[in-house]
């Protein structure tokens, strides 16, 4: 595994969309998502806010592994689910910083148990 470079987390933090797309069992990459990341030291989370049940969400369970695109930064991702409610609450604020200037109830919808619940690590590989 790799780590994010300074300038791709720069990126991160700049850019509002993300667009994430995972490996099928065949090998080949679902179409890509639209969503909202968020940086938190040198890491790089997501959040789905329809929960579990989103089918990018399913998609990247199901596989682990996908492909993030932010910013013209493109990296290959394996995805791990964040139970840890310290780094949540990490996320959350995060989340509270760089989309706090949309309306409240956008960026209430990271924060709800189901989006809870469904924030994945992207690790570069």
């Amino acid at each position: 595994m790799s780590t994010w470079t300074d300038a791709e987390l720069t990126t991160v933090d700049a850019v509002d969309e993300l667009y994430v797309a995972s490996v099928r069992p065949d090998g080949t990459m679902t179409r890509p998502v639209t969503i909202w990341a968020v940086r938190v030291d040198d890491r790089v989370y997501l959040r789905s806010v329809h929960g579990r049940g989103a089918n990018w969400f399913k998609a990247t369970r199901a596989s682990g592994l996908g492909h993030v695109s932010i910013g013209g930064v493109e990296r290959d991702v394996i995805f791990t689910e964040i139970t840890d409610d310290a780094e949540q609450a990490q996320i959350s604020q995060a989340y509270q910083a760089k989309y706090g200037r949309y309306a409240k109830s956008i960026v209430d919808s990271t924060r709800t148990p189901d989006a809870l619940a469904a924030t994945l690590l992207a690790i570069p590989r």
